[in-house]
């Protein structure tokens, strides 16, 4: 633990924004996963209702830096094109 009463209170700081920085990319994550998932079940209105959750979770996340703005858009892209094949 730190000596400085500063870096004690900052050390707590870190720690809270690394747990809110976690629960953020977790809750993209299981976001993509469900989207994919209703793709493999060929459920089209599942389908569209979880991507448009998953890629607000994904923009979020570049929005507060927890991915890079050039991963958001490849995921985002690939989560298009799954469900443009699904339409067509």
């Amino acid at each position: 633990m730190a000596n400085i009463k500063s870096s004690a209170k900052r050390a707590l700081l870190i720690e809270k924004s690394a747990a809110k920085n976690k629960a953020a990319k977790s809750l993209m994550k299981t976001n993509i996963k469900k989207f994919d998932a209703a793709v493999a079940d060929g459920d089209q209105k599942n389908a569209e209702a979880a991507y448009k959750t998953a890629v607000k979770t994904v923009d979020r996340a570049a929005t507060k830096n927890l991915i890079h703005k050039n991963k958001a858009a490849r995921r985002k892209s690939s989560m298009t094109t799954k469900l443009n094949a699904m339409n067509g």
